[in-house]
């Protein structure tokens, strides 16, 4: 099975909501289901029913998450020398050419994933045409939305 990248705050937020699911959610679920067992017929109990599925929910979540853990390469930015060039965990600072203005991104994990907040996945096409690329270079990238030019101005690894 192919390792899946991950930061190291990524895995660390990733064990915190495990944790949280385990140890809060998963018992909570349980009492809302007794609670609602206990109101008497099951087959008209919409609570009942609304708190099984949160439970098959949250059991889902629990497994997708231990399996995400299991399978996952935790990557150090911080372990790898700064020289410059974009690498998985690497914050980037761009001009956006066209648009006249900056714009900063971290390449993450898929699980990590967060683009509002400037977390991209390392499969988005802006991280694909990131990646190898140094300080200083005039990158055409190509998007569902059509093509955007950047310069790369700074690579942190934060």
């Amino acid at each position: 099975m192919e390792k899946i990248p991950i930061t190291k705050a990524g895995e660390k937020d990733l064990v915190e909501k495990l944790r949280q699911l385990k140890t809060k959610d998963r018992p909570d679920i349980s009492q809302a289901i007794a609670d609602a067992r206990a109101h008497g017929d099951l087959k008209e109990n919409a609570e009942y029913h609304a708190a099984k599925e949160q439970q098959g929910f949250i059991e889902a979540k629990i497994q997708e998450i231990e399996h995400a853990l299991g399978n996952a390469q935790v990557i150090d930015v911080k372990d790898i020398p700064e020289t410059g060039r974009v690498v998985f965990g690497a914050t980037i600072d761009l001009f956006d050419i066209a648009n006249n203005k900056s714009i900063t991104y971290k390449i993450v994990g898929n699980l990590e994933s967060d683009p509002e907040a400037g977390l991209i996945s390392i499969q988005t096409p802006i991280a694909q045409g990131l990646i190898g690329k140094n300080v200083g270079d005039e990158v055409s990238i190509t998007t569902p939305s059509g093509a955007i030019d950047f310069e790369i101005e700074k690579v942190q690894h934060l």
